[in-house]
């Protein structure tokens, strides 16, 4: 019974090992010199040549961070947090504002009255 269970264990000791080894493929051990594979050119991926638009996100990150000029630690956190939520939330607050004034009002007459309530 101990060498069967002996067995067992050697033989999940081993096969774990064996799917270890596997996951690690490629990298180098420990103490070994591991020559990388050279690849083809052809096998690289082609470079972009030009970087994509910033999102509008990106934009206004890029619009606070040079607003948070010189400031630093919990002055900068703040100012950022500020500065990258208030257009979002001031539009909202706006928004369910005007939707809340408007409730009767139907067709274009409700056209009329967002439209110069989100503007004003």
């Amino acid at each position: 019974m101990n060498k069967l269970l002996s067995s067992i264990t050697l033989a999940l000791a081993l096969a774990s090992s064996g799917a270890w080894a596997a996951s690690h493929a490629g990298a180098p051990m420990a103490g070994a010199s591991a020559a990388k594979p050279a690849t083809a050119p052809a096998a690289q991926a082609p470079a972009a040549s030009a970087s994509p638009a910033p999102t509008q996100q990106q934009s206004k990150m890029t619009t606070c961070n040079k607003e948070a000029g010189d400031k630093k630690g919990d002055d900068r956190k703040a100012f950022m947090k500020t500065c990258l939520s208030d257009g979002k939330t001031a539009q909202q607050k706006k928004m369910t504002s005007c939707n809340a004034d408007a409730k009767n009002k139907k067709g274009d007459e409700r056209k009329k009255f967002m439209s110069e309530c989100l503007k004003g």
